[in-house]
């Protein structure tokens, strides 16, 4: 994830209202304080949001970007419940659930409705954010409770955006080829770790199969990427493995002459984007065809 900053002003909603859909009921990673009631919900299954993660100074508040599915909970709370008390049964709840508490701040450390850019305009008492590390991607918490009574949770479910929406086809590979001599493939899917191809990775590999068709004599080197993260040694033979299980399956399922494929790993050493987030880091995963 990257750390980064922002003028105060320039903080507002991300998760632009477009993007997302009305939805009916709790979050399963977060249940609300006992007695309140949602008045209000927004989710959108992959768009950036960003958390205020440490305080507010000079205008500036540090803020960690996101993208993934995000989700806006809008809560009435109990009128005869303090924003303190609130807040740390949340914190506690957080805790307990196995999240990291990242950041919170109380009243005038939060500053204005304005500065506390994950919630909007939304005027926190007291606010906490916090993270849960997982396999599958992380997910990050934001809490803001108002003296009104009501809260506002974000929550943002880490992960790359679903792709294969938009199919790939063979005169794109080969307009991306033409002009730049090489072209990336981001419908190829292994699971982490693996070099074992997924089904969803069939209709990528027919219109590889159908570039290769229209012209005889393109040779293609077949280029596996990771990101950063594990050992460089490891990453280096999982791409590896990974561009020589793009060549097997052209050849053996589409009848690609062998000799028209070379299959090589670079790891994490020519990225496309920061790995310091994980959006950078899924389009760093990528396999990447070269004309030879």
């Amino acid at each position: 994830m990257r750390l980064g900053s922002m003028p105060v002003l320039a903080l507002v909603l991300l998760a632009s209202s477009a993007a997302s859909v009305r939805a009916q009921g709790d979050h399963p990673l977060l249940k609300p304080f006992t007695g309140s009631a949602l008045i209000g919900q927004e989710v959108a299954q992959f768009n950036e949001q960003q958390i205020v993660i440490g305080p507010v100074q000079g205008g500036v508040a540090k803020v960690e970007r996101l993208e993934g599915k995000v989700t806006r909970l809008d809560y009435q709370d109990p009128g005869d419940r303090s924003s303190l008390e609130r807040v740390r049964n949340y914190e506690q709840a957080l805790a307990a659930g196995g999240f990291e508490i990242v950041y919170h701040c109380s009243r005038d450390e939060c500053g204005p409705e304005t500065q506390v850019a994950t919630i909007g305009y939304f005027p926190p008492d007291r606010y906490v954010a916090a993270r849960l590390r997982r396999p599958e991607g992380d997910a990050w918490v934001a809490v803001a409770v108002a003296a009104g009574p009501s809260s506002r949770i974000w929550i943002v479910e880490v992960k790359p955006m679903e792709t294969g929406l938009v199919s790939v086809s063979a005169g794109a590979l080969d307009d991306n080829l033409s002009a730049t001599g090489h072209v990336a493939v981001y419908g190829i899917y292994f699971d982490t770790g693996k070099s074992d191809l997924k089904s969803e990775s069939d209709a990528a590999l027919k219109e590889i199969a159908a570039l290769l068709a229209r012209d005889a004599a393109l040779a293609l080197h077949v280029v596996g990427h990771t990101d950063n993260v594990g050992a460089l040694e490891g990453n280096l033979d999982l791409s590896t493995r990974r561009a020589a299980a793009v060549v097997t399956a052209l050849s053996s399922r589409h009848g690609v002459a062998v000799a028209r494929l070379r299959a090589s790993g670079v790891g994490p050493l020519a990225p496309v984007a920061s790995n310091a987030t994980e959006a950078g880091r899924a389009r760093n995963r990528r396999v990447e065809l070269v004309a030879q």
